[in-house]
């Protein structure tokens, strides 16, 4: 485990702003892009920052975590300098978009081991919903929300 706010000493890590929570997804996938800007919908605060896996930014995250920047099918977010990852991951996104969808937080009595399994039955066929020919490192009308626009080739 490493500690909070450890990719701040990492030099494989552009610097980037912290100071809300980001959330890293692959942005290939159908289904990851569209629940991406479902979220950016339902987060009326402006919460979440985003960050595409196969940017420079998320690439590095990916490495400095120990997960295959070539693998995407973990989902991330980084809050007050601290990863979450998996099924945390999500119920902490959904969460924070306030009620009714907090209500996801009961999910936190559930071992973590089985909402993990769970969440990599849904990662493992996310891609059956399609993915796309071009990554998505912005939406039009939220590029203020996203982090490291340059994707990777």
């Amino acid at each position: 485990m490493k500690t909070a706010y450890s990719y701040r000493h990492d030099p494989a890590v552009p610097a980037f702003p912290d100071d809300r929570p980001v959330f890293l997804f692959d942005g290939h996938c159908v289904m990851c892009s569209g629940w991406v800007q479902t979220v950016l919908r339902h987060d009326r605060k402006a919460h979440f920052r985003m960050v595409a896996a196969q940017t420079e930014l998320g690439c590095a995250l990916y490495r400095h975590y120990g997960l295959d920047p070539e693998d995407h099918s973990t989902n991330m977010v980084i809050a007050d300098g601290v990863a979450l990852f998996k099924s945390q991951s999500s119920i902490y996104v959904v969460a924070a978009l306030g009620f009714p969808w907090s209500v996801v937080k009961i999910l936190y009595l559930l071992p973590v081991p089985w909402l993990d399994r769970l969440y990599g039955v849904v990662a493992r066929n996310r891609l059956r919903f399609g993915r796309k020919a071009v990554c998505m490192v912005s939406l039009s009308g939220y590029e203020d929300r996203f982090l490291d626009g340059g994707a990777q080739p």
